[in-house]
């Protein structure tokens, strides 16, 4: 099934750097390999390499460029369409990020509007980073949605991670990688689901306990217990309103993404996450009007990390594509 040269040469470890690729017209640089296209994108890829407030692991500035490489590799065809991607529409990788900003604000800023020329609603944006710092940006750059106009009470956020990301600061640092919940909830978020969260302060627990507004099916819970898991992805069947689905790669088992930048053991498998993925997608009075993968790290000796979190943004992709042919975009 896998179209690579393994060639059984002595570096074997390094084999899949000659592999060949799955699209028939690559094109380097471009999610999947896919063709560049004429006239708007149905779907466009945006890559945010910011690393500013890491606090373990380095390497997620590259996950993105390193994502979009290994995308390569992932197959086209998928059952739920039942044809190869782009399966009639449109996909476009972006110039990525800049990177200007001579602050940690000024940098949230700047990609803030790098985003939002994405986000009139036409166009789906799939966004690769970086690390998870990058969700108050991607929040706010939402504003203009037409299906928020403004109104942030009206989305909600579902998010995988090992980490609750609700610390009000981390080393001083509100916007820390850490806070990226908090901040979001700063907007006045309508709800925030989370699941996979394995690593909290007792602060953040307590948070949790208290807040009406934030749902959280810690690890443990659901990966002892089947049916927690069926509770989690009927919560998210039915939510109602705009969706931004937000996946930091840690949320899932570090066995899968072992280059992650802050690992923890005892996470969602991969089917798990694609779960979630189908849930929020297929949810009938919900939309997902965006989403990230993020916390990407490259892998040295195999592309195992970067290859998980395209895998993820192309069934984000394909869903979103089926949601179209339905007719619910």
């Amino acid at each position: 099934m896998e179209k690579r040269d393994l060639k059984k040469s002595a570096k074997s470890q390094e084999h899949w750097l000659s592999a060949e690729f799955v699209s028939e017209e690559f094109v380097e640089g471009n999610f999947l390999g896919l063709p560049d296209i004429v006239g708007d994108p149905d779907v466009v890829i945006l890559q945010i390499p910011y690393e500013l407030t890491t606090s373990y692991g380095q390497g997620t500035a590259l996950g993105p460029a390193a994502c979009v490489a290994a995308s390569g590799q992932v197959e086209l065809f998928d059952r739920l369409l039942g044809e190869d991607l782009p399966a009639g529409y449109k996909i476009h990788t972006a110039p990525q990020w800049d990177g200007e900003g001579s602050s940690l604000k000024q940098q949230l800023a700047n990609i803030s509007q790098y985003l939002a020329k994405w986000t009139d609603g036409e166009t789906f944006p799939v966004i690769l980073g970086g690390e998870h710092g990058i969700l108050p940006a991607v929040i706010d750059s939402l504003a203009n949605h037409p299906e928020l106009n403004g109104d942030y009470s009206k989305l909600n956020v579902v998010q995988i991670d090992a980490h609750a990301d609700l610390r009000e600061e981390l080393d001083g640092e509100p916007f820390s990688h850490a806070c990226a919940a908090a901040r979001a909830m700063d907007y006045g978020l309508k709800h925030l689901y989370q699941v996979g969260i394995r690593a909290f302060s007792k602060q953040e627990f307590d948070r949790i306990n208290s807040s009406d507004n934030i749902t959280t099916f810690f690890a443990q819970d659901t990966l002892r217990n089947s049916g927690k898991w069926q509770q989690w992805l009927d919560a998210l069947r039915e939510i109602h309103g705009p969706i931004h689905l937000t996946i930091d790669i840690d949320g899932l088992d570090g066995s899968i993404v072992p280059a992650t930048g802050t690992p923890v053991p005892g996470g969602l498998s991969y089917w798990q996450a694609v779960e979630t993925i189908e849930a929020v997608f297929s949810a009938p009075n919900a939309t997902v009007i965006s989403m990230d993968v993020n916390e990407i790290v490259p892998q040295k000796d195999t592309p195992l990390t970067q290859f998980t979190a395209a895998m993820l943004a192309t069934k984000g992709i394909t869903h979103h594509i089926n949601v179209r042919k339905a007719g619910r975009w």
